[in-house]
């Protein structure tokens, strides 16, 4: 099967004209003669990077999906590739009815009348993996159904070992291979695409996301049918808003655009600091605005994680740019351990501030954040700085920021909206409030601890009591083997005296 699938990948390859991309490379120019006498080779008429996104296209919803992907690496990719690649959209054909009625069936062992009142066959969406049917529970309660692509897992471990090699080869002869951590790339997509093929864990990601903000009135996020979810199948409550990118219609409900720009940022922020938890995947089909003004959000496959360290980082690197503060920014960098120990501070500095300073005071129609991605992942090349695979789906979800908050309000001041919240994050995380607040978390630790205290003090007192008094006999110890050498050195000496004094009176 995995031949079969290489060898289908080859000859996809070479009717897009990949081998000429390929060949282009400094030590594979010599087997370019080799590859000219393929018969089938294609005319190449196309650009290269347009080549590279319907060869991609052909290739699957998982090409697909790491085309997307690899269009956030613009330290990865020149210019044109990751204009291209970033045009790919997560649409593919659905996959016939009857294939979903019968995966249903299958996991519910039962009819589906049996299951639900009412199933709507034509699916209202369709994704890589996955397409979603609308239904209606026998209690009434109307719910969409999430149905995973029948027979879809084998060719995505197919594809992702291909992957890892093709990575591993690009490691071998690209000389910025190793930096780039080509390989943790693919390991780090293969895992959140794992994540996607368990649709009862997408439900505790939906579950997660939802609990972190129930309370909010600034984002929905529907409920969990837990009963009726399985790793084939997810079942959620059916939500109605308007797609994000349908500005007019908006308009048409009185919707205030620029507040909305400013409450997606607030949102992302949120997630990002306050939870360290963000939804990875905010291209507009996947965001909604419901009637009361709340985003909607749907689809939680992908979703980023980040620890306090990687909070922490961020949170410097985001304020120092916001103040102008390059020089904490390579700082930062350096203290990471992402730059080398060795670097220049002052040289550092002065190449992010050549790339940062030009964009302030500009509103977000006048920005873009690929091309200043791009130039600092230029200067990161330049100080040897080690890209972090765990940042692959925030610069990703940057991306989508960027393209929602154009759509919605061109004049949003990012930085106007973004600084306060992050300046109160980091209040929270090394001021006094961040100390109360550790001392709230550590608090249950405390308490555990204090009733224990004196006991732990009398076992710690008499383990050293009794390190003391064994340190006191052993000295002892080694004192009384010292006399005891003495003693017997001065009767050795004695009976020596004694010996030559009584051979003396002999000799007499």
């Amino acid at each position: 099967m995995l031949i079969f699938r290489l060898l289908k990948i080859i000859l996809i390859g070479f009717r897009f004209g990949l081998d000429d991309i390929l060949l282009s490379h400094p030590r594979l120019r010599l087997l370019r003669p080799v590859f000219m006498l393929v018969p089938f080779r294609a005319r190449l008429k196309l650009p290269r990077a347009v080549r590279l996104r319907l060869a991609l296209e052909k290739l699957g919803p998982i090409f697909i999906k790491f085309g997307q992907m690899l269009s956030t690496r613009r330290d990865l990719l020149a210019q044109d590739f990751a204009d291209e690649l970033a045009k790919l959209q997560d649409q593919v054909p659905p996959f016939p009815s009857d294939l979903a009625v019968a995966t249903l069936e299958k996991v519910y062992e039962k009819p589906i009348d049996e299951v639900f009142s009412k199933f709507q066959k034509e699916p209202v969406a369709s994704a890589s993996v996955a397409q979603v049917h609308f239904a209606t529970l026998h209690d009434g309660t109307k719910v969409a159904i999430k149905i995973l692509r029948p027979d879809i897992a084998p060719v995505i471990t197919h594809d992702i070992a291909l992957m890892e090699t093709g990575a591993w080869l690009l490691e071998s002869i690209w000389p910025d291979g190793k930096r780039l951590k080509l390989r943790q790339v693919v390991i780090e997509f293969s895992r959140h695409l794992a994540d996607e093929l368990d649709l009862v864990r997408e439900a505790s990601n939906c579950s997660q996301l939802r609990r972190n903000f129930l309370d909010s009135s600034l984002l929905f996020v529907p409920e969990v049918y837990w009963d009726y979810c399985h790793s084939e199948v997810m079942v959620m409550e059916r939500v109605q808003g308007i797609p994000i990118s349908h500005v007019d219609i908006l308009r048409k409900h009185s919707m205030d655009i620029p507040q909305l720009a400013r409450v997606g940022v607030e949102i992302f922020f949120t997630q990002v600091f306050r939870d360290g938890y963000f939804h990875a995947d905010m291209h507009p089909g996947n965001i909604f605005v419901g009637l009361d003004g709340r985003y909607i959000a749907v689809d939680f496959g992908i979703m980023g994680t980040l620890s306090d360290e990687d909070k922490n980082y961020l949170a410097q690197n985001f304020l120092g740019f916001f103040r102008r503060d390059y020089r904490r920014i390579a700082q930062a960098h350096i203290e990471a351990g992402w730059a080398p120990r060795n670097t220049r501070v002052n040289d550092f500095e002065a190449s992010i501030r050549a790339v940062c300073e030009p964009i302030f005071d500009k509103p977000l129609k006048e920005i873009y954040f690929g091309r200043v991605l791009l130039r600092l992942f230029q200067v990161s090349r330049q100080f040897n700085v080690e890209i972090q695979p765990q940042l692959v789906l925030l610069q990703k979800t940057l991306l989508n920021i960027e393209g929602l908050g154009r759509d919605l309000d061109p004049d949003l001041d990012l930085w106007k909206t973004a600084k306060p919240f992050l300046e109160s994050w980091m209040s929270e995380q090394v001021g006094w409030r961040g100390l109360e607040s550790h001392i709230q978390k550590e608090a249950p630790n405390w308490a555990k601890m204090l009733p224990e205290l004196p006991r732990l003090i009398h076992f710690q007192l008499g383990q050293e009591r009794a390190q003391i008094m064994e340190e006191r006999l052993t000295e002892l110890v080694a004192q009384e083997k010292k006399q005891s050498r003495l003693l017997a050195l001065v009767a050795v000496l004695l009976a020596a005296l004694l010996a030559a004094l009584v051979l003396t009176q002999l000799y007499l």
